[in-house]
């Protein structure tokens, strides 16, 4: 494929408001050793989107700093970490036979090789993502998804959010039989903990709110508490045992406040800060108790594959919200972020 052909692409010049964004023609990268093209069909949006393109991740030294996920983001940057499409063309030692394959690309970028490496870096924050109608990828992030009865939309919104889940359920050992927190139900990463917790054979109880009730409830949970109310009454009553581990979004007061609520040896596993970074607990809950507080980002390869083979096999099945076409990637932004939806919101390039 010729470098000089061009494709649309969205791309971020700077860290601002939804103005950032510009839809700009670009040249189609060229797959380099042991890389793959991949055409994509549909592009997933999530958090992550919208806090790189704010600087809103800070930085150890400082948290107050404009940052991206792990520090300076080299601009211009194309956003866009969940891909799902098909392989147009493979780099110098990469197999023929993936040209055409219906693929998810696994959008972390690790610190070193093997199952159990950690994401350091991110596609659409640390490199170019999918908000495009191509985009590159290492071969060895390349799953092949073709037998997959999911969609190529609902394929798309399986790397960061279902990836996420499933980080936090695997660093939280969650068991069948076991009672499972998830706070944040009803957006991306809750959603997805809810399906899979529910799919491994955990009680789940999840926080939500309002008109977003029924639908949590309909994606598994067992029960749902209001967040509107006194969430810690609520979860003594839906949980009267206990929680054996949190999957947590949120976090904030939710933190000090679900900590008592632990069984004997329970996790709490922090994947966000919707609630505030700041948490303050009583640090007796956790000694006392043998807890566990686990901080979560994203997966790990093996992970990964868990994921992949959930989605091969039909067992998850993810909820779109609204689709978009490229050139409304701006208001695709500010619906993700009203968190009106319940799901995942997807784009076309």
């Amino acid at each position: 494929m010729n470098a000089t052909r061009t494709m649309r692409a969205v791309r971020i010049t700077g860290h601002g408001g939804p103005e950032v964004l510009e839809l700009t023609d670009a040249a189609v990268p060229a797959p380099q050793a042991g890389e793959v093209l991949v055409e994509v069909s549909a592009v997933a949006l999530n958090n992550t989107d919208l806090w790189t393109r704010e600087g809103a991740y800070g930085r150890p030294e400082d948290p107050h700093a404009t940052s991206g996920w792990r520090g300076p983001i080299d601009f211009p940057r194309i956003q866009g970490a969940d891909v799902a499409g098909r392989v147009a063309a493979v780099g110098p030692g990469v197999a023929a036979h993936l040209v055409g394959r219906r693929v998810v690309v696994d959008p972390a970028i690790y610190d070193g090789e093997g199952p159990d490496a950690n994401p350091v870096g991110l596609m659409g924050s640390e490199r170019d993502g999918g908000y495009a109608q191509y985009v590159t990828a290492p071969a060895e992030r390349i799953h092949d998804v073709t037998e997959s009865p999911l969609t190529d939309d609902q394929l798309a919104t399986l790397p960061t959010a279902y990836g996420t889940a499933l980080g936090m359920i695997e660093r939280g050992r969650l068991r069948t039989g076991e009672t499972a927190l998830v706070s944040g139900a009803s957006g991306g990463v809750g959603i997805a903990a809810v399906q899979i917790a529910r799919a491994r054979g955990a009680r789940v109880v999840a926080i939500s709110s309002g008109a977003k009730i029924d639908a949590v409830r309909e994606a598994g949970a067992h029960e749902v508490v209001d967040r509107a109310g006194d969430v810690a009454e609520q979860l003594r009553a839906a949980a009267p045992q206990g929680i054996d581990v949190a999957l947590d979004v949120v976090a904030g007061e939710l933190v000090g406040e679900g900590l008592p609520l632990l069984r004997e040896g329970g996790r709490w596993v922090i994947a966000g800060a919707l609630g505030g970074y700041g948490v303050t607990f009583d640090v007796r809950r956790l000694y006392l108790h043998n807890a566990q507080v686990i901080g979560s980002a994203m997966h790990t390869p093996a992970h990964f594959d868990l994921l992949m083979d959930l989605a091969r096999r039909g067992e998850i099945h993810p909820l779109i919200a609204a689709a978009f076409p490229l050139d409304q990637a701006a208001e695709a932004q500010e619906e993700l972020a009203r968190r009106g939806h319940v799901g995942k919101i997807v784009m076309h390039p």
